[in-house]
Parts: C-alpha cells; sequence; structure tokens
C-alpha cells in the first residue's frame, strides 16, 4: 500500500484529511480552494458546528472531481444518510459504531472509525472500516500508535488525530502512522485565508519531506 493511498477508499487520497470545524458558509468555497491547490485531497466538515450541512453541500458541488468531501463528528445513521444526500463521500466517526460503520459502507461512503483501544480497533476492522482514526492521538501517545500498529492487520490505515501539526508528523509517522486529520493547527475561524494557505502549505511539505 502506498502511503498515500487507503484500502477501500476508491483512488481518492486520504492520508491528509482537513479537519474545517467552524467552517461558515460564507468562506467555504474559497477554504476547500486553497486546501486543493495546497494539495490537500480530503475535507471533513464537522457535523457539531452550525452551517456544517450547508458547507458540506457547498464543497461538495464546488470543488474537483478528486476532491473527497464529507462529515466528521458523525453519531448516527440518519446523519450518515443525510451527508450522502448532499453529494458527500466521507463519513468520519468519534467513535468506534459498528452499525455506523455498516450503514457507511452498505451506501457506498468512504468510512474512518474512530478509536482508542485495540478493542475498538479490531471491532471497527471486523464491520469493514479499513481506516482507522485514533483520537485523542495526544492521550494515546507514539508508544501508543506503535503497539497498536503491531498487532493490527496490515491493510489498516493509521491516521492520528489532535494536535497533529507539520512539527511532529514526522514523529508520529516513524511510530506507524499512515496519514493524519489535522485540524486545529490548519484551520480556525478566525484564520485570515492567507493563514490558512500558509499553514496548509506547512502541512502537506512535513507530509512530503523524507
Amino acid at each position: 500500500m502506498q502511503a498515500s493511498e487507503l484500502p477501500n477508499l476508491g483512488s481518492k487520497p486520504l492520508s491528509l484529511i482537513a479537519i474545517l470545524r467552524g467552517l461558515d458558509v460564507p468562506r467555504a468555497q474559497a477554504i476547500g480552494e486553497i486546501l486543493y491547490e495546497a494539495g490537500f485531497r480530503t475535507l471533513e466538515v464537522p457535523l457539531n458546528r452550525p452551517q456544517a450541512h450547508e458547507c458540506i453541500e457547498i464543497l461538495c458541488k464546488s470543488m474537483p472531481s478528486d476532491m473527497l468531501v464529507g462529515a466528521g463528528t458523525v453519531t448516527t445513521v440518519a446523519q450518515v444518510q443525510r451527508v450522502k444526500q448532499l453529494g458527500g463521500g466521507l463519513i468520519v466517526s468519534p467513535h468506534c459504531d459498528a452499525a455506523l460503520i455498516q450503514y457507511s459502507l452498505d451506501l457506498g461512503l468512504s468510512c474512518v472509525a474512530g478509536v482508542f483501544t485495540a478493542s475498538e480497533a479490531f471491532e471497527a476492522w471486523r464491520t469493514g472500516a479499513r481506516a482507522l482514526k485514533l483520537f485523542p492521538a495526544e492521550a494515546l501517545s507514539m508508544e501508543g500508535l506503535k503497539a497498536m500498529a503491531s498487532i493490527l492487520p496490515a491493510d489498516v490505515a493509521l491516521l492520528p488525530v489532535g494536535g497533529i501539526g507539520p512539527h511532529n508528523m514526522r514523529a508520529w509517522r516513524q511510530a506507524g502512522a499512515t496519514g493524519f486529520g489535522i485540524g486545529g493547527y490548519l484551520f480556525k475561524p478566525s484564520d485570515t485565508l492567507d493563514q490558512v494557505a500558509q499553514q496548509a502549505q506547512n502541512c502537506v511539505r512535513a507530509w512530503q519531506a523524507p
């Protein structure tokens, strides 16, 4: 498996997920375009903030076809269905929920299941998830990731989320990370477009560094 490819996710790369918590409608398309230009190909809009559905719909309609757009903080199958109706192709959950994973896969959506323990990771894998969100990464630690990677099947992609930025991506990769969800470092509602552009470029450079 190439570093830029995750299993069961079609041809769309999912190595770096841009987590756009607090994105608003007026700037949704501009932020999406900035991230695409920087090299991101996966956008996650968490549902626990206002205007999330509207932003997902805007991004689905305005982004190039090779940009995977979807929702984060997804906790119910009803939310999965709504994201599908909006045109989204990605479901990211903060927890391991077998019914939610199965429903997402049945709808043909890419699914990243949130896990913290080995038991949760294996439950998600047995249900069909092949990309796991390790959350909160700061609490799990790099040593925890190393231990998790040593027991999980080789086809499972491990994406730490929480406290990730250019300063620590290399160390996490050495511990076994195959991708990242990047939130606070990359995007905050108070950031200017120029700030988001610079932060996105920093992340992509750090990811591409040997």
